[in-house]
Protein backbone atom coordinates (compact mmCIF):
# COMPACT_ATOMS: atom_id res chain seq x y z
CA UNK A 1 0.00 0.00 0.00
CA UNK A 2 1.66 3.18 -0.96
CA UNK A 3 -0.73 5.93 1.20
CA UNK A 4 -1.38 8.97 0.44
CA UNK A 5 -2.00 13.06 2.09
CA UNK A 6 -4.37 12.98 4.64
CA UNK A 7 -7.60 15.14 3.14
CA UNK A 8 -7.52 17.79 6.11
CA UNK A 9 -4.25 18.49 4.53
CA UNK A 10 -5.24 18.18 1.02
CA UNK A 11 -7.77 20.75 1.71
CA UNK A 12 -5.69 23.15 3.18
CA UNK A 13 -3.04 23.00 0.97
CA UNK A 14 -5.30 23.40 -1.86
CA UNK A 15 -6.87 27.11 -0.24
CA UNK A 16 -3.52 27.69 0.28
CA UNK A 17 -2.39 27.59 -3.74
CA UNK A 18 -4.72 29.13 -5.01
CA UNK A 19 -4.44 31.70 -2.68
CA UNK A 20 -0.64 32.17 -3.33
CA UNK A 21 -1.39 32.04 -7.11
CA UNK A 22 -4.27 35.00 -6.53
CA UNK A 23 -1.81 37.03 -4.29
CA UNK A 24 0.93 36.84 -7.23
CA UNK A 25 -2.12 37.52 -10.26
CA UNK A 26 -0.71 34.33 -11.58
CA UNK A 27 -3.86 32.17 -13.83
CA UNK A 28 -4.15 28.59 -13.73
CA UNK A 29 -2.77 28.11 -16.43
CA UNK A 30 0.27 30.60 -16.08
CA UNK A 31 0.99 28.74 -12.40
CA UNK A 32 0.97 25.17 -14.99
CA UNK A 33 3.45 26.32 -16.86
CA UNK A 34 6.17 27.68 -13.77
CA UNK A 35 5.35 24.29 -12.12
CA UNK A 36 5.04 22.12 -15.01
CA UNK A 37 2.00 20.57 -13.28
CA UNK A 38 -1.11 20.25 -15.75
CA UNK A 39 -3.89 22.66 -15.66
CA UNK A 40 -6.33 20.20 -14.71
CA UNK A 41 -4.19 18.50 -11.87
CA UNK A 42 -3.68 22.27 -10.88
CA UNK A 43 -7.77 22.61 -10.28
CA UNK A 44 -8.07 19.75 -8.61
CA UNK A 45 -5.61 20.05 -6.35
CA UNK A 46 -7.34 24.06 -5.49
CA UNK A 47 -10.21 22.41 -5.37
CA UNK A 48 -9.25 19.44 -2.70
CA UNK A 49 -10.54 17.43 -5.24
CA UNK A 50 -6.81 15.45 -5.80
CA UNK A 51 -4.29 13.53 -3.74
CA UNK A 52 -1.40 14.86 -5.27
CA UNK A 53 2.56 13.65 -4.17
CA UNK A 54 4.87 15.86 -2.05
CA UNK A 55 6.91 15.64 -5.56
CA UNK A 56 3.65 17.29 -7.54
CA UNK A 57 3.81 20.19 -4.46
CA UNK A 58 6.82 20.78 -4.06
CA UNK A 59 6.73 21.52 -8.31
CA UNK A 60 3.90 23.79 -7.51
CA UNK A 61 5.96 25.67 -4.76
CA UNK A 62 8.32 26.20 -6.63
CA UNK A 63 6.24 27.94 -9.40
CA UNK A 64 5.04 29.89 -6.76
CA UNK A 65 8.77 30.50 -5.53
CA UNK A 66 7.92 29.30 -1.83
CA UNK A 67 8.65 25.58 -0.34
CA UNK A 68 5.89 22.89 0.40
CA UNK A 69 6.70 23.27 4.12
CA UNK A 70 5.98 27.43 3.74
CA UNK A 71 2.83 26.77 2.21
CA UNK A 72 1.79 24.24 5.06
CA UNK A 73 2.83 26.99 7.45
CA UNK A 74 5.83 24.31 9.24
CA UNK A 75 8.34 26.34 10.52
CA UNK A 76 10.49 27.48 13.70
CA UNK A 77 7.90 28.65 15.57
CA UNK A 78 5.80 25.61 15.15
CA UNK A 79 4.37 22.66 17.88
CA UNK A 80 7.03 19.77 18.10
CA UNK A 81 4.95 17.70 17.38
CA UNK A 82 4.36 18.72 13.59
CA UNK A 83 1.74 18.43 10.91
CA UNK A 84 1.19 14.65 9.96
CA UNK A 85 0.87 15.00 5.89
CA UNK A 86 0.97 11.00 5.16
CA UNK A 87 -0.95 7.85 6.22
CA UNK A 88 -2.30 4.62 4.93
CA UNK A 89 -5.13 2.96 6.74
CA UNK A 90 -2.81 0.17 8.10
CA UNK A 91 -1.16 2.48 10.18
CA UNK A 92 1.81 4.07 8.46
CA UNK A 93 2.28 7.82 8.51
CA UNK A 94 5.00 10.63 8.17
CA UNK A 95 5.01 13.77 10.01
CA UNK A 96 6.71 17.12 8.88
CA UNK A 97 8.13 18.50 12.14
CA UNK A 98 10.26 21.46 10.78
CA UNK A 99 11.58 23.40 7.67
CA UNK A 100 14.07 26.22 7.69
CA UNK A 101 14.33 27.90 4.46
CA UNK A 102 17.07 30.30 3.21
CA UNK A 103 17.06 32.19 -0.50
CA UNK A 104 18.72 29.00 -1.74
CA UNK A 105 17.93 25.82 -0.33
CA UNK A 106 14.95 24.50 2.07
CA UNK A 107 15.93 22.20 4.82
CA UNK A 108 13.01 19.72 6.00
CA UNK A 109 12.97 17.55 9.09
CA UNK A 110 10.54 14.40 8.88
CA UNK A 111 9.12 11.73 11.21
CA UNK A 112 8.34 8.23 9.28
CA UNK A 113 6.85 4.93 10.56
CA UNK A 114 6.42 2.08 7.78
CA UNK A 115 4.72 -0.96 8.68
CA UNK A 116 4.28 -4.28 6.85
CA UNK A 117 3.88 -3.61 3.15
CA UNK A 118 2.86 -0.37 3.19
CA UNK A 119 5.25 1.83 0.74
CA UNK A 120 6.30 5.22 0.32
CA UNK A 121 7.23 6.75 -3.19
CA UNK A 122 9.32 9.39 -3.11
CA UNK A 123 11.34 11.50 -6.15
CA UNK A 124 10.62 13.11 -9.70
CA UNK A 125 10.10 16.60 -7.61
CA UNK A 126 12.22 19.26 -7.78
CA UNK A 127 16.03 18.83 -7.41
CA UNK A 128 17.17 17.35 -4.46
CA UNK A 129 20.83 18.40 -3.43
CA UNK A 130 20.15 15.69 -0.32
CA UNK A 131 17.93 13.53 1.41
CA UNK A 132 19.30 11.78 4.91
CA UNK A 133 17.57 8.78 6.39
CA UNK A 134 18.31 7.83 10.78
CA UNK A 135 16.77 4.63 11.54
CA UNK A 136 15.72 4.54 15.35
CA UNK A 137 13.62 1.51 15.17
CA UNK A 138 13.55 -1.78 13.15
CA UNK A 139 15.03 -1.94 9.57
CA UNK A 140 14.77 0.53 6.71
CA UNK A 141 14.68 -0.57 2.74
CA UNK A 142 15.37 1.88 0.19
CA UNK A 143 14.99 1.06 -3.33
CA UNK A 144 16.02 2.92 -6.37
CA UNK A 145 16.52 2.80 -10.00
CA UNK A 146 20.40 1.65 -9.14
CA UNK A 147 20.40 -0.28 -5.85
CA UNK A 148 18.72 -1.63 -2.44
CA UNK A 149 19.85 -0.48 0.36
CA UNK A 150 18.66 -1.61 4.01
CA UNK A 151 19.23 0.61 7.25
CA UNK A 152 18.95 -1.14 10.50
CA UNK A 153 18.84 0.78 13.66
CA UNK A 154 21.02 3.61 14.37
CA UNK A 155 22.11 3.42 11.26
CA UNK A 156 22.11 6.25 8.46
CA UNK A 157 22.36 6.80 4.87
CA UNK A 158 21.98 9.25 1.98
CA UNK A 159 19.35 9.08 -0.98
CA UNK A 160 21.56 9.84 -3.73
CA UNK A 161 19.68 9.36 -7.15
CA UNK A 162 18.22 11.87 -9.20
CA UNK A 163 15.50 9.98 -9.64
CA UNK A 164 12.09 8.52 -7.93
CA UNK A 165 12.78 6.17 -5.01
CA UNK A 166 11.03 3.71 -2.59
CA UNK A 167 11.01 3.47 1.07
CA UNK A 168 9.39 0.17 2.87
CA UNK A 169 10.12 -1.59 6.37
CA UNK A 170 12.78 -4.13 5.40
CA UNK A 171 11.37 -7.88 5.23
CA UNK A 172 7.83 -6.32 5.74
CA UNK A 173 8.32 -5.64 9.74
CA UNK A 174 8.44 -2.22 11.14
CA UNK A 175 10.29 1.09 10.77
CA UNK A 176 10.50 4.29 12.57
CA UNK A 177 13.27 6.82 10.92
CA UNK A 178 14.01 10.43 10.95
CA UNK A 179 14.59 12.24 7.11
CA UNK A 180 16.29 15.12 6.53
CA UNK A 181 15.55 17.03 3.18
CA UNK A 182 17.62 19.52 1.81
CA UNK A 183 15.17 20.87 -1.68
CA UNK A 184 17.02 23.74 -3.75
CA UNK A 185 14.98 26.59 -4.12
CA UNK A 186 14.08 28.70 -7.10
CA UNK A 187 16.48 31.37 -8.02
CA UNK A 188 15.34 34.61 -7.70
CA UNK A 189 15.87 38.23 -9.58
CA UNK A 190 14.61 41.35 -9.89
CA UNK A 191 11.69 40.18 -12.30
CA UNK A 192 10.57 37.42 -9.41
CA UNK A 193 10.85 33.48 -8.58
CA UNK A 194 12.08 31.48 -11.92
CA UNK A 195 11.12 27.89 -12.60
CA UNK A 196 13.12 26.74 -15.86
CA UNK A 197 12.97 29.64 -18.37
CA UNK A 198 10.00 31.14 -17.10
CA UNK A 199 9.80 34.04 -14.25
CA UNK A 200 6.75 34.37 -12.72
CA UNK A 201 6.42 38.31 -14.21
CA UNK A 202 6.35 36.67 -17.80
CA UNK A 203 3.86 34.12 -16.56
CA UNK A 204 1.66 36.75 -15.57
CA UNK A 205 1.53 38.27 -19.39
CA UNK A 206 1.52 35.15 -21.27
Amino acid sequence: MSGGMRPAVVEQLGERIRSARQELDLSVGALAELSEVSRRMLTQIELGQANPSVAILDRIAAGLGTTFAALMGVGAGDAPEGVEIWSTSTGSWAVLLDAVDTETLSVETWKWKLLGEDVYEGGGGIPLPGLMHHVVEGALEIETAEAVEVIEAGGSGRVTTGGSYRCRAHQGQAAVYFSVAMLARPARDGAGATVGSTTIEEARHE
